[in-house]
């Protein structure tokens, strides 16, 4: 039977999209001709046959921004590999914005896509009618065009990705469902189809909005969910012409794309519907769901003010059909923390099409070589978190996530739908105090609060948002007094057992094999010396050790840990849960407080800097770390989750005479900036190591073999990239605050980024941290002998770069 599944394959790829065929595709670009995409309809019968096709190059960051211009690059010469027609052009885009908000993000993607290398141009209001020209200007502040992006045809472009595949080797096989995945001893080892089990090494989940649940049967958490997305196209249309670009209204969540003579007017409306929140039939092909012209009919009338022309147009076909949304906007790709060998493509947010390219590449090599290409935190399915796979919490966000992509992308912008599912202990009471809530990894986590009557929410802006004074305020109780903050939200797990140390001491840059009650501060690294975790590590005794990670990174680095657990160790990892509340205690009158309360030793020479000690607090008995994140004198207190308010109650009983503050996450953003400490995921990640970091304090070479010591012993001095520390040289009053991504310049030439920026308090200067490179190593004396140059919003701005922390470049102050 020539159609028949084979018994065992390779490469198992389920799901025959866009995003399916190009992994396929890819892998066998890489060599990998063992590979059965298996696909329960026909190909693009899920949502790539009713995409729009359009294909832009800048994304968020500098690498998902590397995926999606591979991806215009390989659809450009498709045609050219595989013999089968695409469809595409490159037409460009143009964003036009109507407020001085929008003009600031648009003005601050364009810094963003030149440092990116993407072409990019600003364009005034009138320029725009060159490329629109009945284009209404009421109210239009101008535009960003970027000429590089194009268009596709997304069924004709998937066919060529799955004729690549086939003639590389690939069996593609339609009308074909995978009912369930078989799991072995933890591990993925096929998938049960109607006609019978397949055995492979690596199964790779891209079905679409079927992903979740086909996942879900494994007990594999994919947090996606279909959403109605809508589309019209009009009559051909004698006023257009073409190879016009994509015009993008973000502020009345609109596109406009010209097709073939047609218009086709999109929306990403600010309210969503959510679909089959049930589940995705297994029978939906080709489908489409109603029409519902009321709800696009707000986009529409706007629509035909902005554009007049459409008024005369005749409809061909208003459309509406699902796509797959994931709780924060990003793809998940990757390998999964529940089972080996099962990868994920899936949650596109409708850009599979733009993304598919790179998305697909980057798969395959994951796949092929064991590890991602490049750092893909940002994707990495890995930051999911079961819960968020529940059916009314991601009903509830994808009505919110839908229009995120058309609204504005405040800085500190929290979601607003489906909050509240994590709180801790002390989330009442700290809200009595004023606290304003922000929302990470489904924690609700004090970001600031609201004091002498200011109301307790965020107005946003690019400037000076309306916590500023507030958070100036709890920065300076950490200088000058004590501050208080709730960090319970930081994962804790325990690893135990004869051989825990020696499991350690392996993956731990840094040296584990100290004395009891010792605090190590530390690095994971990867075979090439990158840093894929940043943990502290606490030796409660010979044999049990508690490591706490950061919230974002809970399921990652949990896994990156139990994957690298020897089989035959004789340990066991534990996650501590919800049973340790974490609150931070910091600032020069935090030892006084401390030691008020319990009838231990707490002073410098009873519990020193990166030491744990056992107390008494109140009525509970503690672990009380001596470190901080914050640069000051301070303590992380371990409370088990039944004592916490009480403790809670006696700090600010005992804390009022010190003048304490509860401060909040914004605060403690702006202390480490000001410190140089890193964080993972903005400063660090896989493809930084620790002496590019300037964490090669945390590096214990001398110890023996560790993971990642090779690559580092390899690494040349001086450094040529390295992370140093960036001050705007403005008045206070006229500086740009930072965020990320912000190109620096040297003489005219760029020589890094930004990697985390915010306003330092205790300076009162806009400082950020960046990465930054120099042929001939960056140096201090490099450093001080360039003038540099930073860009923010299509601005530049005097810097001052430096190796040292612009506040306490000693770290005197916390270990007093």
């Amino acid at each position: 039977m020539p159609n028949a599944v084979p018994d065992a394959v390779e490469i198992i790829v389920v799901g025959g999209g866009i995003v399916g065929c190009s992994i396929a595709y890819h892998l066998t670009q890489r060599g990998r001709a063992d590979v059965l995409l298996l696909e329960q309809h026909q190909l693009t019968a899920g949502t790539t046959w009713h995409a729009a096709g359009l294909v832009a190059q800048l994304r968020a960051s500098r690498n998902l921004t590397r995926l999606a211009r591979y991806t215009t690059e390989l659809f450009a010469d498709l045609e050219a590999r595989t013999g089968q027609a695409t469809g595409f052009r490159t037409t460009g885009s143009l964003s036009v914005a109507l407020n001085e908000g929008r003009m600031e993000e648009l003005l601050r993607q364009a810094t963003s896509a030149r440092a990116f290398g993407v072409e990019v141009e600003q364009l005034a209001p009138e320029q725009i009618l060159d490329y629109w020209p009945d284009l209404s200007l009421d109210g239009v502040h101008g535009a960003v065009r970027l000429p590089g992006d194009g268009q596709t045809n997304p069924v004709d472009t998937t066919m060529a990705l799955a004729a690549g595949a086939r003639a590389g080797g690939a069996t593609i096989r339609e009308g074909l469902r995978v009912d369930d995945l078989l799991i072995e001893r933890g591990r993925i080892v096929g998938v049960r189809t109607p006609e019978g089990e397949v055995r492979a090494r690596t199964v790779v989940l891209a079905a679409g909005m079927w992903t979740r649940q086909l996942a879900a049967r494994a007990g594999v958490a994919v947090p996606l969910q279909a959403a109605e997305h809508f589309y019209l196209v009009t009559e051909p249309m004698s006023v257009l012409t073409p190879g016009m670009p994509t015009l993008r209204m973000p502020d009345e969540q609109a596109y406009f794309k010209e097709d073939a003579g047609k218009l086709l007017l999109g929306a990403f409306e600010l309210e969503a519907k959510p679909w089959a929140v049930d589940g995705v039939p297994d029978d939906f092909a080709f489908g489409t769901l109603p029409e519902d012209f009321d709800h696009f009919e707000p986009i529409l009338t706007q629509a035909l003010k902005r554009y007049p022309p459409l008024a005369d147009a005749g409809v061909q076909l208003l459309f509406n059909g699902p796509e797959s949304f994931t709780p924060d906007d990003r793809y998940l790709l990757g390998p999964t923390a529940e089972h080996d060998n099962l990868f994920v493509a899936a949650g596109f947010n409708s850009i599979g099409i733009q993304s598919s390219g790179g998305a697909g590449k980057v798969l395959a090599d994951w796949i092929a070589d064991g590890h991602a290409p490049i750092d893909l935190f940002d994707v990495d399915v890995r930051r999911s978190l079961s819960f968020q796979s529940n059916r009314d919490y991601l009903a509830d966000r994808t009505t919110e996530t839908l229009g995120l992509l058309y609204a504005m992308h405040w800085p500190f912008r929290q979601y607003e739908s489906a909050r509240g599912a994590r709180r801790s202990a002390l989330h009442r009471d700290l809200l009595d105090q004023g606290a304003v809530m922000g929302e990470l990894a489904g924690w609700e986590r004090p970001n600031w609060y609201a004091r002498n009557g200011a109301a307790p929410r965020y107005a946003y802006s690019y400037g000076r948002q309306n916590w500023f004074d507030a958070c100036r305020e709890e920065c300076l109780a950490v200088r000058d007094r004590v501050a208080l903050f709730d960090q319970s939200s930081y994962p804790i797990f325990l690893l135990r057992g004869p051989d825990a140390c020696r499991v350690l001491d392996h993956v731990s840059a840094n040296d584990i094999d100290v004395p009891v009650d010792r605090v190590v501060y530390t690095q994971w690294l990867n075979a090439r010396g990158g840093i894929e975790a940043d943990v502290t590590i606490t030796r409660l005794a010979d044999d049990a050790f508690m490591i706490v990670s950061s919230v974002a990174c809970a399921e990652r680095d949990h896994d990156w840990l139990r994957r690298h657990i020897p089989a035959d160790a004789r340990v066991e990892l534990f996650r501590e849960g919800a049973g340790t509340s974490i609150i931070g205690l910091m600032g020069p009158e935090s030892r006084a407080v401390l030691q008020a309360l319990t009838p231990d030793d707490v002073s410098d020479a009873a519990l020193q800097f990166y030491h744990s000690k056992r107390i008494e607090l109140g009525y509970a008995r503690i672990r009380a770390n001596r470190l901080s994140y914050v640069g000051e004198l301070g303590y992380e207190l371990y409370v088990p989750t039944e004592f916490v308010q009480h403790v809670h109650e006696r700090l600010v009983e005992v804390g009022a005479a010190h003048g304490l503050l509860h401060a909040g996450f914004h605060a403690m953003n702006s202390c480490r900036v000001e410190k140089s400490y890193k964080h993972y995921g903005h400063d660090l990640d896989s493809e930084t190591s620790p002496l590019a970091a300037g964490l090669g304090f945390a590096v214990a070479m001398d110890k023996g073999a560790f993971m990642g010591r090779d690559a580092l012993v390899q690494i040349e001095r001086p450094l040529r990239t390295r992370l140093v520390n960036v001050a705007v040289d403005a008045d206070a009053s006229d500086a740009p605050l930072l965020l990320h991504d912000e190109p620096i310049y040297a003489g005219g030439e760029m020589v890094g980024l930004t990697t985390s920026g915010m306003w330092g308090h205790r300076v009162e200067r806009s400082l950020g941290i960046a990465q930054i490179s120099h042929p001939e190593g960056v140096t201090a004396a490099f450093l001080a002998q360039q003038r540099f140059e930073i860009e923010v919003a299509s601005r530049r701005y005097p810097a001052t770069l430096q190796l040292q922390p612009f506040y306490d470049p000693r770290s005197t102050r916390m270990k007093e």
